[in-house]
């Protein structure tokens, strides 16, 4: 995945899925989480699968059990967001072949996402901690554990957590409000990449290829 970035669209109606997720996969998001305390959720994970090209990641956030997992597999979902470590949410959806980003706030909860076999850990609320904290406690994580920010933290805040060594941000308000509409949504989400690029320039070799 070129750019670690996660949006979450907390709160967006089905109505709204389509051209608002569609504006984000076009300014460069790769992963697009749907909570599911939004409106008929899954009928908008559904939409935004169909419409994902392959490498875009579409799945739920606020996953709290293993019927909601299956559900979420049957919409097409490939991505699991949870606010907890559960380790049956965590086995169930890596049976799915999900992504699976349980959230955590101490090193215990971090631990014990990784023994059940998370993908990435949500460090949630991220504003509280600030990234000195979380780098802090990524010392005690196995080397390559995935990092991830989540909750105040926009673009305003990616050169400071990219300085610690953290590189995966989920924006939710920062991005998408309930309500907002999909050029509203597109000219955040342009900001937001252009600040994550500025960020964590891609590599010499990289960039002459795509070029």
């Amino acid at each position: 995945m070129r750019r670690s970035l996660v949006a979450i669209l907390r709160g967006i109606d089905p109505s709204e899925a389509e051209a608002v997720v569609g504006a984000l996969i076009e300014e460069g998001l790769e992963a697009i989480e749907i909570p599911l305390n939004s409106p008929n959720p899954f009928v908008s994970i559904e939409a935004a699968a169909r419409l994902a090209p392959p490498g875009v990641l579409i799945g739920a956030g606020t996953v709290l059990s293993v019927e909601e997992v299956d559900r979420l597999a049957e919409a097409g979902g490939r991505l699991m967001v949870s606010p907890n470590v559960a380790p049956e949410v965590i086995a169930r959806a890596s049976g799915h072949g999900m992504v699976t980003m349980p959230g955590v706030l101490t090193p215990t909860e971090a631990l014990a996402a990784v023994k059940a076999g998370a993908s990435g850990l949500k460090f949630f609320p991220a504003n509280l901690l600030g990234p000195s904290i979380i780098q802090a406690i990524a010392v005690v994580l196995p080397p390559g554990t995935v990092i991830g920010a989540v909750g105040g933290v926009g673009e305003a805040e990616f050169a400071a957590y990219a300085a610690a060594g953290i590189r995966t941000f989920g924006l939710g308000s920062s991005l998408y409000r309930p309500g907002a509409t999909a050029p509203e949504v597109r000219a955040k989400a342009r900001a937001a990449v252009a600040a994550y690029d500025a960020a964590f320039p891609a590599p010499q070799e990289a960039r002459r290829n795509d070029g």
